[in-house]
């Protein structure tokens, strides 16, 4: 079952087994520790059999398929007749395994794939093999397939949650009085479907299961991209554990979370969105289509703050000196992808004004607002929706916190805490209600991957399996995170569309559309489609799904409809101003050095960011321009100073024209917009300039070790 990928130009598997049976809840109760690059701790999955189980007879063909004979090998753990300990041994207060917790981890040395190498000497557990092949005993078995990645994986057990006081409310049949497997299951079948105004109470189930003994080891085995659970005599996925516990710790080359510094030089990690999402942070079901709810307590050195992607704006909870615990939860069910994380000495902004960073402004809505409340059942599975809530409706601004290194405390006083108001603001003007209850705003440290949370993908990702199984073409491909024509053209393709059907017709139906499919999985035809349903006939001007999908999503290059509209654009006033400042400074730069003494100096206008961005592309294009040309650009618009867009195209003419003066300029991008200055260090490399190169290689020496790995192998490509 062990699939090896090229990871330069193959597929990403997505092994699950989401057809069969779905996580519906995550649990996470970790340790963070800086030392080691480890977070230690254990997962509890809560689950409800998917549509389409069967019995492991055909799910082992699906995920142990190979061309030789080789059997799937399982750990049998021996039995226990020991009371299995209560999870409170797993408390902040003790170890895992005999590790310590908050700042006193060691150093992972297992082997890269599976825990093969580590499970005897962590559990203390021997181990035998266990054969799958569908000639032998228990080859009827289901098995259980989770997407997981560079994890060591210790220990996975079924949870007792008969055992949780007061849980006998959830056990509805009144035959079922002796504790079973199938009482557990029924409890979990009853709690995972509590209606949505009783979320408190079942996130506190929840966390009250979590902590129940276990009551059986599972057997299980790992391999490069899944991690493989099964129960002895269990045949189906409506049998199978509906919770079971996972223990397990990450690994410091893990591909899911990043350990480096913050712009002040602090120690901090954080979830890159990286192609593998994060399966190389715990066991899950990476399909969208296992959407799932979870909380998390996370403890780390009292000197960290602990942020992630949750509905709550947690605070430290203090276990004992310097170590203290952070807690999140979500109660809209979402793919596991969208689970980030985010830890180290970052600063909280507070706004200087005496309002409350919690401050959630209200208004009336005029009455063609009012039209766009949402009315009805909304169209999600079951949670507290926002959309029903009629105060929520109204609010234009929720509460918010930015964090920051310290460094970097003034500029974002100074600037972003003020710009965050009146974006929340505008967003509410246009699609409506917010779907989350609150925001934190991070800074993220210079390698983080730009593109890295918007891996394309297309709507078919390859075949799909019954047990849900298939694969993201080109998901591993380094290269194509860099690969930007997509988000251009889809860009264009809405930009195109609001000026066809005006915008007050396109916000509108932007609107409609978001209250139409909050809390969905959407395609783009899902898209399309409701807009040309939602417009008058006479706008719709020949559009539809089929030649949209054809211009501009399925043709290369650039599409007719916006190449006939570029003409229209040049003459807007903005771009007229930059086309008149282009001749300005053509003019110069074929001035001789001695001018004459009728000459006029050319007074340049001042230029917003998009315009300078335009202005130095249109300069580009010109086959030389001279030092003192480039010296004068650089003094009149303060072209370090500028935002990383209007640098970037800087760089690009500091390298065309060798201009060595501003090489420092290009030193710094390369260093402090990592994702962004891959493309510059293909400029440098292809000019076959020695001082250039080794200005490339330099700086790759100076950042190799904190980038982004993908970015990384792209880059190393380049240079060697």
């Amino acid at each position: 079952m062990d699939v090896k990928l090229d990871p330069s130009r193959d597929d990403l598997p997505l092994l699950a087994n989401t057809g069969h049976i779905l996580v519906k809840h995550y649990v996470l109760d970790l340790d963070v520790d800086f030392k080691s690059q480890i977070i230690e701790g254990s997962i509890v999955l809560f689950f409800e059999p998917g549509n389409r189980f069967k019995k492991q007879s055909s799910s082992i063909e699906e995920t142990c398929q190979s061309e030789s004979n080789e059997a799937c090998k399982f750990r049998m753990p021996e039995p226990c007749h020991n009371p299995v300990t209560h999870t409170s041994t797993f408390s902040s207060k003790m170890g895992y395994d005999g590790f310590s917790v908050c700042g006193k981890g060691v150093k992972d040395t297992s082997g890269k794939d599976g825990n093969h190498d580590n499970w005897e000497q962590a559990s203390g557990i021997s181990s035998s093999k266990y054969c799958c092949d569908t000639g032998n005993h228990g080859s009827e078995d289901f098995l259980l397939v989770l997407d997981c990645c560079d994890l060591s994986v210790l220990k996975v057990e079924e949870v007792d949650v008969a055992a949780v006081p007061g849980i006998e409310k959830f056990a509805r049949s009144p035959t079922l009085t002796v504790v079973s497997e199938e009482l557990r299951n029924q409890i979990i079948r009853e709690l995972v479907t509590l209606p949505a105004d009783r979320w408190r109470e079942q996130l506190d189930y929840y966390a009250r299961c979590s902590q129940a003994p276990g009551c059986g080891e599972l057997l299980f085995d790992t391999d490069t991209w899944s991690l493989q659970i099964r129960k002895t005599g269990t045949q189906a996925a409506t049998d199978f554990p509906h919770a079971i516990r996972i223990r397990y710790r990450t690994k410091p080359q893990g591909r899911s979370v990043t350990w480096t510094s913050d712009q002040s030089g602090r120690p901090c990690v954080y979830t890159m969105g990286s192609p593998i999402n994060n399966r190389a942070l715990f066991p899950c079901q990476e399909p969208p289509v296992a959407m799932s709810t979870w909380q998390a307590t996370v403890r780390a050195a009292a000197s960290f703050v602990v942020l992630m992607s949750g509905e709550n704006s947690a605070k430290p909870t203090q276990l004992h000196e310097g170590c203290s615990s952070w807690h999140y939860y979500v109660t809209m069910p979402m793919p596991a992808s969208t689970f980030t994380i985010a830890v180290g000495s970052w600063a909280e902004m507070k706004p200087e004004t005496c309002l409350s960073n919690d401050l959630a402004t209200e208004r009336s809505l005029s009455s063609s607002e009012a039209d766009f409340r949402y009315v009805g059942v909304c169209g999600h599975m079951e949670y507290p929706c926002r959309f029903q809530n009629a105060s929520a409706t109204t609010q234009e601004i929720i509460p918010h916190r930015v964090f920051a290194p310290v460094c970097l405390k003034g500029a974002c006083q100074e600037t972003l805490l003020r710009l965050i108001p009146p974006c929340l603001s505008a967003a509410h003007s246009v699609l409506g209600t917010h779907p989350f209850s609150r925001l934190d705003v991070l800074i993220v440290p210079a390698n983080f991957p730009s593109l890295g949370m918007a891996r394309p993908n297309k709507e078919e990702t390859g075949c799909v399996s019954d047990s849900g199984s298939s694969v993201i073409k080109h998901g591993l491909n380094p290269e194509k995170a860099f690969m930007q024509v997509h988000y251009l053209k889809g860009y264009f393709l809405l930009r195109f569309l609001a000026k066809r059907l005006g915008d007050d017709t396109y916000f509108s139906f932007l609107r409609k559309f978001v209250h139409t499919f909050h809390g969905q999985l959407i395609l783009s035809q899902d898209f399309l489609q409701m807009l040309l349903e939602n417009i008058p006939e006479e706008k719709r001007l020949e559009l539809s799904v089929e030649n949209i999908f054809r211009d501009w999503l399925e043709s290369s290059g650039i599409p007719q409809p916006l190449q006939r509209e570029r003409g229209a654009a040049a003459a807007c006033g903005l771009a007229r101003r930059v086309s008149a400042e282009v001749a300005k400074w053509i003019r110069v730069n074929r001035r001789p050095r001695k001018r004459k003494r009728r000459e006029t100096e050319e007074v340049f206008e001042k230029l917003l960011p998009d315009q300078l961005v335009w202005l130095l592309e249109c300069l580009l294009e010109q086959k030389t321009l001279k030092p003192r040309t480039l010296q004068s650009l650089e003094r009149t618009y303060h072209l370090p100073e500028q935002d990383a867009e209007v640098r970037h195209r800087w760089c690009e003419l500091v390298v065309k024209h060798r201009y060595t003066k501003a090489y420092k300029d290009v030193e710094r991008f390369l260093q402090e917009d990592q994702a962004m200055g891959i493309y510059l260090y293909g400029e440098l490399m292809v000019g076959e300039d020695a001082r250039q190169q080794q200005l490339a290689r330099r700086c790759f020496e100076l950042t190799k070790e904190q980038m982004d790995r993908s970015s990384a192998e792209v880059v190393a490509e380049m240079l060697f």
